[in-house]
């Protein structure tokens, strides 16, 4: 691909709440640049009239999957598309969907009746468990440079570049007083992949790690920290796993 080149663009959801391409909708006046660049061959939540494609250049995939239908719909995006890009964490982690899966087993049975659940319906899992992802953006929701930084740097060739660094050095970097170690708060931005410009700390609100698991997470320290700040282990356990219940923190 060149930096002339039309790319053709698909997007679909799955389980989720649609807060993904929504952000992507809201950079609003930002998205004339990609006017004549992107060229959308799917996307319900922007036009019914465009409603299929045999081949794109990207897929851009929202929201975990949960239903045997949506693992055939995938599949099949992932058989069109020669690029695949997981939106959001959802997609990366499974996200919410996949918290409390007791409470999860009531809802089905309350939708669904008597019917087997797990013909209907399954744990919520990652994109990334089915079909091979070339790209991902983390957060939940993404970040609007995140999804804009895509959509800029395929037709060029590649994909952006990122700062491997955690929530942390974000929070020192704009001078924030430490939530975790200074408030007593269970902030877990030591562990959390930056990029958000470190969104919750900045106002009080302790990191939950939407954006994933940073490289070389010293989770056994954080853990330490959690249990000083007053969590219990089952609670420690559980705000860890919110979004990282395939990361490093479980080898």
């Amino acid at each position: 691909m060149t930096g002339t080149a039309t790319i053709t663009t698909a997007y679909a959801r799955f389980t989720s709440c649609s807060g993904c391409q929504l952000m992507l909708l809201n950079c609003e006046d930002s998205l004339l640049a990609f006017a004549h660049q992107i060229s959308l061959q799917s996307f319900p939540l922007v036009s019914s009239a465009i409603t299929g494609c045999d081949r794109v250049d990207l897929a851009l995939v929202e929201g975990a999957i949960s239903k045997p239908e949506e693992v055939a719909r995938l599949m099949e995006l992932r058989r069109q598309a020669t690029f695949l890009v997981a939106v959001g964490s959802c997609a990366l982690t499974g996200g919410v969907n996949s918290l409390v899966p007791g409470e999860r087993a009531q809802a089905i049975r309350d939708v669904y009746g008597e019917t087997p659940a797990e013909l209907l319906s399954f744990t919520p899992q990652p994109v990334g468990r089915f079909v091979t992802v070339d790209f991902a953006v983390p957060g939940c929701p993404p970040e609007r440079q995140d999804l804009l930084e895509v959509l800029a740097s395929l037709p060029w060739g590649g994909w952006p570049g990122r700062q491997v660094m955690p929530v942390c050095m974000e929070c020192r970097i704009l001078e924030n007083p430490c939530l975790l170690t200074e408030n007593h708060l269970p902030c877990i931005g030591p562990v959390t992949q930056a990029g958000c410009r470190a969104r919750c700390p900045s106002v009080g609100v302790p990191c939950e790690g939407c954006r994933g698991v940073v490289a070389e997470a010293n989770f056994e320290e954080l853990y330490r920290l959690l249990l000083e700040a007053g969590l219990s282990e089952y609670d420690v356990e559980k705000r860890l796993t919110r979004f990282a219940r395939s990361g490093p923190w479980r080898e």
